[in-house]
């Protein structure tokens, strides 16, 4: 059951929020007692979730930015500290997946797309908050990786390469923010029901629906991990996949079928 926030429960800050994993992750973290600031380039669809879920303009702020728009992305950052204080919790969850072939021209611009989502959208998610959380000495600064990110998958370049280096530069901040009390924790969904995954036309073992992936998630943040792959599972899988001898690699994913690309 919900419960309302009373003014001084704590505040989590969600970029990608208007569908899937940020979407879910909205509504358990509501469960919990949080206040929630969500931010999306679809603003309307965010409000009206927001008000499906009962949810007053106190218990929910809702921001429009595109994490790819450095300036909005900040000054979200800061509408919200302005209005409903500082966050104990930022998921930089927006990302987009896009297969792509490099041998055509059109595709370097859906890389550069999926690097300032993935990437720098992510950095100017966090910018507004690290220097005020590192006063405060607490805070926490969730990064949405992916399992992806352990091994380069043929036609799938620009994702895997993002969200490999999403993993280093969570693995960077960590290190940075620890000595003030922040921390920093890295999530791998592995295959989870959205938008961005039903048109995929390869199997998707370890299925999770995107309300299984907010709770586990939920669950990791609390428990003060570091980094976490979810589920399990598929980190096994992925351990299994970083030990294979490029050879063996090679031949398991021959013929496997791509991610579509832009316009397919």
């Amino acid at each position: 059951m919900n419960r309302t926030p009373h003014p001084g429960a704590p505040l989590v800050f969600i970029t990608g929020a208007s569908s899937g994993i940020g979407q879910a992750l909205a509504a358990r973290f509501r469960a919990a007692g949080y206040r929630l600031a969500l931010v999306a380039r679809r603003e309307a669809e965010v409000r009206a979730w927001a008000q499906a879920q009962g949810c007053s303009d106190a218990e929910a702020g809702v921001y429009a930015a595109d994490v790819r728009d450095v300036a909005a992305i900040e000054a979200a950052g800061r509408a919200c500290i302005a209005a409903q204080g500082l966050p104990d919790v930022v998921i930089a969850n927006a990302g987009i997946s896009v297969g792509m072939a490099t041998e055509e021209f059109d595709d370097l611009e859906v890389m550069r797309r999926t690097y300032e989502t993935n990437n720098l959208g992510m950095a100017a998610t966090f910018h507004p908050f690290m220097k005020a959380m590192r006063r405060r000495g607490s805070g926490t600064l969730g990064g949405i990786a992916s399992v992806a990110g352990i091994r380069g998958l043929p036609g799938h370049g620009a994702y895997c390469s993002s969200k490999a280096a999403v993993i280093s530069y969570c693995e960077s901040l960590r290190g940075e923010m620890r000595p003030d009390g922040v921390r920093v924790v890295t999530l791998l969904p592995g295959y989870i029901d959205t938008p961005l995954t039903r048109a995929n036309r390869y199997r998707m073992p370890f299925l999770l629906t995107a309300e299984d992936f907010a709770e586990r998630a939920w669950r990791a943040i609390q428990s003060g991990t570091s980094y976490r792959v979810i589920p399990w599972q598929m980190g096994v899988v992925a351990r299994l996949l970083r030990l294979m001898p490029n050879a063996l690699f090679d031949r398991v994913l021959a013929g496997r079928p791509r991610k579509h690309r832009q316009g397919e």
